[in-house]
């Protein structure tokens, strides 16, 4: 919630307590740290439909997304 504060997002966004759309969207991790099931860092832009427009996932979670690719897809939307 406080991603889509800070960056005043006003449409839905997920948050997967349970990990089954990360497993769904394959960027769930079998064991990371220690921890079963958590998701990867990553990013999915859907159209209305549930078509993905954009995506980005990585493996190291100190990695960040390219913020100008993903404000691009946001706004062909």
């Amino acid at each position: 919630m406080a991603f889509g504060k800070a960056l005043a997002i006003e449409f839905p966004m997920l948050s997967d307590w349970e990990g089954t759309t990360a497993e769904a969207y394959g960027v769930r991790y079998d064991i990371w740290k220690g921890h079963r099931g958590l998701a990867k860092r990553s990013l999915f832009v859907l159209k209305a439909d549930a078509t993905i427009i954009y995506s980005w996932s990585t493996d190291d979670a100190l990695q960040l997304p390219d913020m100008d690719a993903l404000m691009s897809a946001l706004s062909s939307v």
